[in-house]
């Protein structure tokens, strides 16, 4: 489509050999289709628009490496191995203890996912600068829109970078030589900079509870801001609480568009939720169309799952992450501060029930736990495929080889360990939450949830810990109270937050249960300063800084010898 002197490889790190020679890789055109003449109507164009939202839709909602990135390796989710299964030479094991190494695949593309989507808005916004919107009949503004929201699309894709491994190789244009990595100064910075350019071009939300297509509002563009200023201290050495927390406001006094808590927060995540009044950006998902599942349900959910479904079709399962174990195979609750999630929802809380889908896109509950027989039908359970083949799971909060009690290795319960490599089928509670699923009955419901990436609660939380850095207790647990209270009958919290039990493990406590699952604990720890520091089932503390970003991939170093190791590896 256009003579790239840079390609998608150069931007990925995976520049080919091509760039030793001296040969002409600039591409003959066999067609007539070529820019001139193919953005001859408004389809095309928002075709071209689309394109990187596209690698971005799979990058944040069905990359796996993306979500295990920010998720394995903390205190709320491991993939052990479970019999002989997810091995994997240990790779999930290593997560889970921070031994990270230079030649994870996770880790590599970690680097090249969040570059491509770099390489394809600026493709695209630079076919869109030539575009004659006039000429087509866009509506007045709809150029500054486009052209700004590739730049926002960049700026969150650098800030998965620069959250991942510090400064990156930063391209304003796929004309651009080969580069090596900025300072992370430098990489704020260019992120800063194309915030605070596309911001005030964005579209604006007017209508409260208007639809969610993916696209950037302003108001996704002002949480990215905040994102960046909310974990500068983690970034550049330097606390920016202040300005995050005027942004904040901002958003939740209207000033970049409209929005407001769901009371139900089963609106946020299910069958209907691009109206919801809650989200600020997401990832759209229809039945048959744009189907996107947010990682969970193959990596999640326990073999036969489909059968408690009432034998939902198409629906596979791997049965591979669980939270972190609460208990030990004693049943007694681990003594660790950080961890054990499952745990730390409050017995009352609707949210800490079995999932059960009722009828017409309702559902209730958002763990897999207990024993799998479908209340609305018993008939309807899920059985087991290894340890406990043909008997009905119990999903328990635990982790340890129960099958075997009894045995001669393991005579008591005392006996039995309980670590990342012995597991069984049955261990580790399970979440459904950003993938509910109907019952057969309604399968054409089926991937119609859309994925919330940014959500108004994310805004109420970053304010309450920005007030609470500040020394305003009483406001941060005010505001965090807002968005607890839907999930208790009649809003009667039996454990709000208060000025004197708001400390950073609570803090910690609240982030975990409103965001469990949602692709951000690591960057939650680390700005707390706990990722390396505590211990937690299983896991002992580092305490080595260097781990806070992960290692470069060797073969990327190896395609571009401009790109340095990061410290510690």
């Amino acid at each position: 489509m256009k003579k790239n002197k840079i390609t998608k490889f150069i931007l990925s790190g995976a520049l080919c050999l091509l760039t030793a020679t001296s040969c002409d890789v600039d591409p003959t055109f066999y067609t007539q289709v070529v820019p001139e003449t193919f953005y001859t109507s408004q389809e095309a164009v928002w075709e071209r628009f689309n394109r990187p939202f596209t690698h971005w839709r799979w990058y944040v909602a069905n990359d796996a490496p993306r979500w295990m990135l920010q998720e394995l390796g903390t205190d709320e989710f491991c993939q052990p191995t479970r019999g002989s299964d997810w091995f994997d030479g240990a790779n999930y094991q290593k997560f889970h203890h921070h031994e990270y190494t230079e030649d994870m695949i996770f880790i590599e593309t970690g680097w090249t996912n969040f570059a491509m989507g770099v390489a394809l808005a600026w493709d695209a916004l630079e076919d869109l600068e030539k575009v004659d919107f006039d000429a087509l009949g866009f509506p007045q503004g709809t150029r500054e829109s486009m052209l700004n929201q590739q730049k926002a699309l960049v700026a969150s894709l650098y800030l998965d970078g620069l959250d991942f491994f510090g400064g990156v190789a930063l391209y304003t244009t796929t004309q651009s030589e080969v580069k090596g990595r900025s300072t992370d100064k430098e990489t704020f910075e260019f992120i800063e900079n194309l915030l605070k350019e596309a911001i005030p071009n964005l579209p604006v939300k007017e209508e409260l509870g208007g639809l969610e297509n993916g696209s950037i509002n302003r108001a996704a563009g002002a949480a990215l801001l905040a994102r960046l200023y909310f974990n500068a201290k983690s970034y550049i050495g330097t606390e920016m609480y202040a300005e995050a927390g005027q942004i904040c406001q901002d958003i939740i006094n209207g000033v970049y568009g409209k929005y407001e808590l769901d009371a139900d927060w089963t609106n946020i995540f299910g069958f209907d939720n691009e109206t919801c009044t809650e989200i600020i950006w997401s990832v759209p998902s229809q039945n048959a169309k744009l189907e996107t599942d947010g990682m969970y349900w193959d990596r999640m959910v326990p073999y036969n799952y489909r059968n408690y479904l009432g034998g939902l079709e198409g629906s596979g399962s791997n049965n591979g992450i669980g939270l972190i174990p609460s208990l030990d195979p004693l049943g007694n609750k681990y003594p660790y501060k950080l961890g054990g999630a499952y745990s730390k929802f409050h017995d009352s809380d609707i949210r800490k029930q079995p999932y059960v889908y009722e009828n017409n896109g309702k559902y209730r509950g958002m763990f897999i736990v207990g024993k799998l027989i479908n209340p609305t039908n018993s008939d309807w359970v899920c059985t087991g495929s290894r340890e406990y083949n043909g008997q009905i799971i119990t999903v328990v909060d635990q982790v340890s080889y129960f099958a075997k009690l009894g045995s001669a290795e393991y005579p008591t319960l005392a006996s039995l360990p309980s670590t990342i490599a012995t597991a069984e089928e049955s261990s580790c509670v399970r979440v459904t939450k950003r993938s509910p699923r109907p019952n057969q009955s309604e399968k054409n419901r089926k991937f119609d949830p859309d994925i919330p990436i940014i959500r108004l609660a994310e805004i109420y939380y970053t304010l309450a810990e920005c007030k609470m850095r500040a020394g305003e207790k009483g406001e941060a647990a005010q505001l965090i109270n807002t968005v607890r209270k839907r999930y208790f009958a009649n809003g009667n919290d039996p454990d709000p937050v208060t000025a004197s039990n708001l400390d950073k493990y609570r803090m910690l406590d609240e982030w975990l249960r409103e965001f469990l699952g949602e692709g951000r604990r690591r960057t939650d720890l680390v700005r707390w300063d706990a990722y390396v520091t505590e211990d937690w089932w299983d896991h002992k503390a580092t305490n080595n800084t260097n781990l806070n970003r992960f290692p470069i991939h060797y073969s990327l170093i190896g395609a571009n010898n401009l790109l340095e190791q990061n410290p510690g590896y």
